[in-house]
């Protein structure tokens, strides 16, 4: 009610210009402005379609809503001509839990006027797409509204939504996740913002740099020990599945004594029998902090051999 100040604002300008958007409104969690900003924009809808992998905040919303749904299997949506009514399309852009993406532009031609297509950039922005400024960010069209963090690669806290700003308008007056919440501190905002102004810059290029040579070197490893497939999808997320949550918390409980963080992701986040080590890379990992996540994995994999 008295919680806007002039820090939020111009951090609500530069989101909606990094990601080319019209304009954004901040939450104090991506969490929470997915969520929210589903279950106020679903009932204008007919029907909300939802990727199978999508992140709890996306099915949260929907459930808010109680909107008529779709779960489509994950990365295959339905053929959409078919469907004749109002559709809001809910997906990630760059799955946290699988590091593959979505088609957003096969997405995006699919969609017919009346249509929204609603992404959670949450895993992509700061790393992939122009300046780091996530998959859609090409994309100039209304009909493409984003969900993202600024808790992950801007290593700050808060979310936003960016969208027309007929749209985040609404939002202001009916998510109620923003209505009823307090607004970030402003110091909070200020430090996004500086975080977004690095990724934007030179140096954001360069540390980009630094995470895709790191990724190359860690899938190319991961194959040759068995841990993931050589064609699997590369990105700085890498799960490797081990099925049951018993072993997967082992060989998490191993990494940590090796000084390897990497945690175990098991069920509710995950389907039962896909438990995983979820390796998370960033710009600032050495060749040293690799070769202690490769020499830890593969002491992992003689123990599980023999066991």
């Amino acid at each position: 009610m008295s919680g806007a100040a002039h820090e939020h604002r111009v951090l609500e300008r530069e989101l909606a210009s990094y990601v080319g958007r019209e304009d954004a409104l901040l939450f104090s969690s991506g969490y929470l402005a997915a969520a929210g900003a589903i279950a106020a924009l679903a009932p204008h809808f007919d029907v909300v379609y939802s990727d199978a992998q999508n992140h709890a905040c996306l099915i949260d919303g929907i459930r808010l809503a109680r909107a008529e749904k779709i779960v489509y299997p994950h990365l295959r949506l339905p053929d959409l001509s078919r469907d004749t009514r109002a559709k809001l399309v809910v997906t990630e852009s760059l799955f946290g839990m699988d590091g593959d993406r979505a088609d957003a532009a096969a997405i995006l031609a699919a969609l017919g006027p009346n249509d929204l297509l609603l992404v959670d950039e949450a895993h992509a922005l700061g790393v992939a797409g122009p300046a780091g400024a996530g998959l859609c960010a090409p994309f100039a069209d209304p009909r493409v509204a984003i969900v993202g963090t600024l808790s992950k690669a801007f290593a700050a806290a808060g979310g936003f939504v960016a969208a027309p700003a007929i749209a985040t308008d609404f939002l202001a007056n009916a998510a109620r996740t923003f209505i009823f919440d307090t607004a970030l501190p402003p110091g909070t905002a200020a430090g996004a913002l500086a975080s977004v102004r690095i990724a934007r810059s030179a140096d954001g290029d360069a540390a980009r740099g630094r995470l895709a040579a790191n990724v190359a070197r860690t899938h190319a490893a991961l194959a040759e020990l068995g841990f993931v497939r050589a064609d699997a999808p590369t990105s700085h997320v890498i799960p490797i599945v081990f099925g049951d949550a018993a072993s997967a918390l082992d060989v998490q409980a191993r990494l940590l004594e090796a000084g390897v963080l990497a945690p175990a992701i098991r069920p509710p986040t995950v389907a039962p029998g896909t438990s995983r080590i979820r390796v998370s890379l960033t710009a600032a990992h050495g060749d040293a902090d690799l070769d202690a996540l490769f020499a830890a994995l593969e002491r992992c994999r003689a123990l599980a051999a023999t066991s």
